[in-house]
């Protein structure tokens, strides 16, 4: 019986560092796409850095990435930049494989 008990608790303790994992790399992708997007608005550094933070919290919002897509497409078209919501969601693509780089580049 203990050993069923230890492979539960383990099986909560990888669910749980999967759950930290993903939020880290959600975390840095998008403060990854905030700065891209700022760089795009022609942000300075102190703007951009701010500008980073908006953008992870947006993802806060709702679940998954519509709110972060959201806020770059209205962001970005308010600015006059000539992006689209096709552009964005590939760029979120790169910048997830980016962050899990250097997420676990670090470890």
């Amino acid at each position: 019986m203990t050993d069923f008990k230890d492979r539960g608790r383990a099986e909560e303790a990888k669910f749980a560092l999967d759950g930290e994992t993903a939020f880290r790399i959600a975390a840095r992708r998008n403060r990854l796409l905030g700065e891209w997007a700022a760089g795009l608005m022609n942000l300075t550094p102190e703007e951009a850095d701010a500008y980073s933070k908006a953008v992870v919290q947006a993802d806060f919002e709702e679940s998954g990435d519509e709110d972060v897509v959201r806020k770059l497409l209205g962001d970005l078209t308010a600015a006059n930049t000539d992006v689209s919501e096709a552009d964005i969601r590939a760029k979120l693509e790169d910048m997830t494989i980016e962050a899990r780089r250097q997420l676990f580049g670090e470890a």
